[in-house]
């Protein structure tokens, strides 16, 4: 049976951005399960070996919100597996944020401006256990031990965020029998909330392999109650997921 892993996160700002607002963004209350979910995989992910199970979050420190105006570029963010790409010496594609017409190949600067409600000094208790793939299930003593060995050591794939990649998350490995600090009082019904962008009932890609995997948007109804978020399983009727066509 899968043993379920406690992270300490934590972070200056945050932004979980509601998928319903297109330009400007607005930030749920709590970190979503794909943004927890992310967090986990920053540190330790073999999606064709494992997805990982985000199962609770406990809310530390008061939620807070503040309004920025930041400048976005237009342009999509590369995937984790493009900047690993570069790290192992392919040549970067830069993001043109503003430059001449004749660097730009246009008269359109490559940013915007948009506001931002974002979340300031947040704290959570995130837990989750690994999901092996059927195939792979002798392999979860390894995984969980090889997971442990990372957070426990600080070491990360790539720098967790918080919603946003500018806005660096920081970790630590809760072990197990350590004091765990009690969640804020406060009661939130939240309503739907995104649960992930991806369909995890099934394997992905290697993280050296470029993914190709398509939007599989799920929610749930989300409350907090006495500082806790419990969260279902993926595979769980809890879980509203968008409908397949059978020629998909």
């Amino acid at each position: 049976m899968a043993e379920e892993q406690i992270l300490k996160v934590w972070g200056e700002l945050a932004c979980f951005t509601r998928p319903e607002l297109k330009v400007e963004r607005f930030s749920y209350p709590v970190i979503t399960p794909s943004a927890a979910r992310g967090v986990f995989d920053a540190i330790y992910c073999k999606p064709a070996e494992f997805r990982w199970q985000v199962t609770r979050v406990d809310v530390l420190k008061p939620i807070r919100y503040i309004a920025l105006r930041r400048n976005e570029v237009k342009d999509k963010a590369p995937s984790p597996s493009t900047i690993l790409s570069w790290a192992r010496g392919k040549e970067p594609v830069p993001i043109w944020a503003d430059g001449t017409p004749e660097l730009l190949g246009t008269d359109q600067k490559g940013r915007t401006q948009r506001q931002t409600m974002a979340l300031k000094n947040v704290t959570y208790y995130l837990y989750a256990h690994i999901l092996p793939w059927p195939e792979f299930g002798d392999s979860l003593p390894a995984l969980e031990a090889q997971f442990r060995r990372r957070a426990s050591q600080g070491k990360c794939i790539y720098q967790p965020y918080l919603g946003c990649r500018e806005f660096p998350a920081y970790f630590e490995l809760v072990e197990p029998g350590t004091p765990l600090e009690p969640p804020i009082d406060i009661d939130l019904d939240i309503g739907l909330m995104l649960y992930d962008v991806f369909d995890l009932s099934r394997p992905g890609k290697p993280l050296d392999t470029e993914r190709d995997e398509l939007p599989s948007i799920s929610l749930f109804r989300a409350k907090v109650e006495k500082g806790v978020m419990k969260i279902p399983p993926y595979q769980s009727a809890q879980v509203l997921k968008a409908r397949r066509s059978n020629h998909a």
